[in-house]
């Protein structure tokens, strides 16, 4: 295995035709290559029995189908699961899967951390090691499938979110082919609709991905002002929210039916109060939009505080009279600090990030 360099969790179908052709293949190997991989979740050469006995060799001296090692599976007492996948040596990620009563969702991670530092989220006060390669992205999705039982006759996963560890966007040479690979029907065959990618609002990869990848978009938010959104996501420094919105209004003109999705995060006496409300609604007043409020879940040295219930309904009543679908997200699997802005993984910090956050956070408390 010394000469195996090749793994083919990282290529999506056309990269992996491109391989069985440059072997001298035929290029529907890829396609049985891909039901193997994805559809009986099997990644011994060997077991390839419609593949030659020559070609499997072959594939075992130059090629491997390699996951990160399961450390740990952690089950909230609602249901929630969370998985701690091995990366490297010292790097491992999260990845949760919330089950409800007609859906599935699973949250992938796309970083070892993260680099956009907001500071609400204990990923990005934990810092940023490195981006996830293709094979690491799609393999949360194969090993919480293979946990789940999840397979063509009981998807148990219904949905796929690019929202765990990381800015999806900032890592977009390697989430596209993941992306490609969840929605391809020798993959794991979900519907375009159902991945969704967040992001705090890289506003060219926003672009990029409209052309690249039919998938939603949801986008974190937070803030309706720039001064406060500019703390609490530092990239709107870069890409203000007018840009920001103008980019959502092109990635959805033209798709049928199709909404962005707002993801604001309320924070206490921060971003929670009526005036940002009625802000939120006039800035999103022509895009085709649905709002899902995110309560604030606390992680060790955040000096942020959860918003009061009170103040979640009445943020919720004032976007819903100006005629926004507007959902409360239920906090899932904190117990096991799975819910949404705790998943932390374990990895080497190489930014230092977390005193810069608290110092942001002063600012705002």
């Amino acid at each position: 295995m010394e000469n195996a360099t090749i793994n083919l969790l990282n290529l999506d179908r056309a990269s992996l035709e491109k391989l069985f052709v440059d072997m001298g293949e035929h290029r529907f190997r890829a396609e049985q290559a891909m039901k193997w991989i994805y559809g009986d979740f099997e990644l011994d050469f060997n077991q390839f029995n419609n593949f030659s006995k020559v070609l499997r060799n072959r594939l075992s001296e130059t090629c491997m189908t390699a996951l990160p090692e399961l450390l740990n599976e952690s089950k909230s007492s609602d249901g929630t699961i969370k998985w701690l996948l091995k990366v490297d040596d010292i790097n491992a990620v999260e990845t949760v899967f919330i089950p409800e009563k007609n859906r599935g969702t699973l949250c992938v991670s796309s970083q070892v951390g993260c680099t956009l530092n907001c500071t609400f989220c204990a990923t990005g006060a934990q810092g940023f090691n490195r981006h996830l390669t293709t094979a690491e992205i799609i393999a949360q999705v194969w090993v919480a499938a293979k946990q789940l039982g999840h397979h063509k006759n009981n998807r148990v996963i219904t949905n796929v979110v690019m929202m765990g560890m990381g800015e999806p966007l900032a890592n977009y040479e390697n989430v596209l082919p993941a992306l490609n690979i969840m929605r391809d029907d020798l993959g794991f065959g979900f519907a375009n609709r159902r991945v969704t990618v967040s992001t705090a609002g890289l506003v060219p990869k926003i672009v990029q991905l409209n052309q690249d990848a039919d998938v939603a978009l949801a986008i974190s938010l937070h803030a309706p002002f720039d001064d406060l959104r500019n703390k609490l996501v530092p990239v709107n420094k870069k890409y203000n929210i007018e840009t920001l919105l103008s980019a959502c209004k092109d990635f959805i003109k033209n798709k049928r039916k199709a909404r962005i999705t707002i993801e604001y995060t309320l924070i206490d006496g921060v971003n929670d109060q009526p005036e940002h409300a009625r802000a939120l609604c006039l800035l999103l007043a022509d895009l085709p939009s649905k709002i899902n409020l995110i309560p604030f879940n606390p992680f060790p040295g955040s000096l942020f505080k959860q918003s009061k219930p009170d103040a979640i309904e009445q943020f919720k009543a004032i976007c819903m009279k100006n005629g926004f679908i507007t959902t409360v997200r239920k906090t899932r699997g904190d117990d096991i600090a799975a819910a949404c802005g705790q998943l932390a993984g374990e990895f080497m910090d190489r930014t230092r990030r977390s005193s810069q956050v608290n110092k942001l956070q002063l600012e705002l408390v």
